[in-house]
């Protein structure tokens, strides 16, 4: 008995992400915006520790909400009996050379 073949594909466009994007680039401006306002000559780790908090706590859901969405994209179609063979048949045929 032959095994199933699926073909894989991502039906993941770049307006799925957009959003994401236009959110992470809003985390990135605020957590500078918070640094420059808490930077001083006396405050200065202040502002890094807060840079390095706002980013290290969002970039995890950031990263969950980017591979949920990338995953829920992706889809196994089942091939055909004749499109496994001739797409087997494809990949072992030889290539000859063009002749000039």
């Amino acid at each position: 008995m032959e095994k199933q073949k699926y073909r894989m594909n991502c039906t993941l466009t770049f307006s799925d992400i957009y959003g994401q994007i236009v959110i992470w680039l809003m985390v990135i401006f605020l957590s500078l915006a918070s640094a420059l306002s808490l930077w001083s000559t006396t405050r200065q780790i202040y502002a890094l520790a807060t840079v390095g908090l706002i980013l290290v706590l969002s970039l995890p859901f950031l990263l969950f909400a980017f591979v949920t969405t990338l995953l829920n994209h992706i889809e196994f179609v089942p091939l055909e009996v004749n499109e496994t063979t001739s797409s087997s048949t494809n990949k072992h045929r030889k290539v000859e050379p063009a002749t000039v």
